[in-house]
């Protein structure tokens, strides 16, 4: 890996829901005390099961939403200590591109008009000729620009959303699963368009899915969730797993060929509710390997001379 670009330090959000008069409110721990360091110009996935903490995750790297306690450092900046009008210089360098396509683009605005958004917000003025060289590069005619997003295909969407996220040229983009409302044959071709702006702007992708297989293939590296919190970090994406979480993730995954999958169960069993977490290992009541230990007491990330990182006490 090069230089850390983007580094989170011990990264926690906990969420106080319900209370109330005479009632208590209840914590929730979405992210717990994740650490990572991503180099610029990587693409590192995120993945995990839903409600993993993937989401509020890339939102925390973003600071759309306040950490409860530790650090994101981009390029060397502490954004969690920054001003608001800090804060709006700072994300000139970092934009997101959203899952659904179909809600996180204005029905009322043109496309000309969703591409000048980022520089209203920012109080920029757009240079002439941006939002043509916007739409030439998610390959889409410059004609799009008159139209409005109920007149465009959910793929045609998606690319407007990553036009959009390039506008003002970031360094950092966040991906919040942008394929997974997209048809398959239209995947391919976003996950091309993204693989292809990532060598044509020299982009840092944080690029977060539940789709390990698709993780595998693109991304550099991958980290993987568990109910908030690191359990897995390959430095190969096509290393074999170590923590069973992954590798039943990855069973679990669909193959045209069964006898791929036979070797590792696939994920069973309930998951703990984040309001009251078992002690121990957060996966051991659905571990097939989990012994007393891992009831009783939290493994931690151990990494090898690789880069290759496991949080548990039985790795494959």
């Amino acid at each position: 890996m090069t230089e850390p670009f983007l580094t989170l330090d011990r990264l926690t959000k906990r969420f106080l829901t319900g209370g109330g008069l005479m009632k208590k409110p209840h914590s929730m721990t979405a992210v717990r005390d994740v650490t990572l360091s991503i180099g610029k110009g990587e693409m590192v996935g995120v993945v995990g099961e839903s409600g993993c903490g993937k989401s509020t995750l890339a939102r925390l790297v973003l600071r759309l939403i306040e950490p409860t306690s530790g650090r994101v450092r981009l390029d060397g900046t502490d954004l969690t200590t920054l001003s608001a009008p800090a804060l709006r210089a700072a994300r000139r360098r970092m934009a997101m591109v959203f899952q659904d396509p179909y809600s996180s683009l204005d029905p009322r605005y043109s496309i000309a008009d969703v591409l000048k958004e980022p520089f209203v917000v920012q109080r920029q003025a757009m240079p002439a000729g941006t939002v043509g060289a916007m739409l030439e590069a998610v390959g889409l005619p410059a004609a799009t620009a008159q139209h409005y997003p109920h007149q465009l295909s959910g793929g045609q969407r998606q690319r407007i959303g990553i036009a959009r996220a390039l506008a003002l040229r970031p360094d950092l983009v966040v991906l919040d699963e942008p394929t997974a409302s997209l048809d398959v044959s239209i995947q391919a071709q976003i996950i091309d368009l993204i693989s292809s702006l990532r060598e044509r702007f020299g982009l840092t992708y944080l690029f977060i899915s539940h789709d390990l297989a698709l993780v595998r293939y693109v991304c550099d590296r991958i980290v993987v969730m568990y109910l908030g919190a690191v359990c897995e970090v390959l430095a190969d994406p096509r290393a074999a797993p170590r923590h069973p979480y992954t590798a039943a993730l990855l069973a679990s995954s669909f193959s045209p060929d069964p006898a791929a999958r036979r070797e590792i169960a696939p994920l069973s069993g309930e998951i703990p509710s984040p309001f009251n977490l078992p002690p121990g290992c957060a996966f051991a009541g659905r571990c097939p390997h989990a012994s007393d230990r891992c009831r009783s007491e939290n493994p931690t990330l151990s990494t090898d001379a690789g880069g290759h990182a496991v949080a548990c006490f039985h790795p494959l």
